[in-house]
């Protein structure tokens, strides 16, 4: 077995879901819950069918997040496994509407930071191991991070 290391393409105002599913009818399902879940949501999806043609099935309502969702699952060449990128919605919008879809058995993140997936290679194919999600942290926050991050979530409409 081999360990690999991958960066996933995260643009500027995007956001980025990756987990793991079973089952083909993937791409539509995840297709409806973010559709539901944020009705003004551009997205694109794209699953990587693990068994038959081996085919990564794309769907989404914004033809470029489509293509960087297909080039996100290409890169990790996973099998089972999905990419859903975000624009003008966060993840929090829809990830229960995600996770509740009947085939996903997992969610390994949902991020705007850079974000990089590490792999196992065999014979056989690849799986996720792991997600770098952003970077270390770099100390605790003090009453003034604190006054900030209060604020922020304020004005983005996720606190009163």
């Amino acid at each position: 077995m081999e360990l690999k290391n991958v960066r996933l393409s995260v643009p500027d105002d995007s956001n980025i879901i990756v987990g793991q599913s079973h089952f083909i009818k993937t791409v539509e399902d995840l297709y409806e819950a973010v559709v539901t879940g944020c009705p003004h949501a551009k997205f694109g999806i794209a699953f990587c069918e693990a068994s038959g043609p081996c085919l990564i099935r794309i769907d989404g309502n914004h033809d470029e997040l489509k293509r960087i969702a297909a080039e996100n699952a290409m890169t990790m060449g996973a099998g089972h496994t999905f990419v859903i990128m975000l624009k003008n919605a966060f993840p929090i919008n829809v990830l229960n509407a995600v996770k509740n879809c009947p085939e996903v058995c997992r969610i390994f993140c949902a991020t705007a930071n850079p974000l990089e997936v590490v792999l196992a290679e065999t014979g056989q194919g690849r799986g996720v191991m792991a997600v770098i999600d952003g970077y270390s942290p770099k100390g605790v926050e003090s009453e003034g991070d604190a006054k900030t991050r209060r604020e922020f979530l304020r004005k983005i409409g996720y606190k009163r």
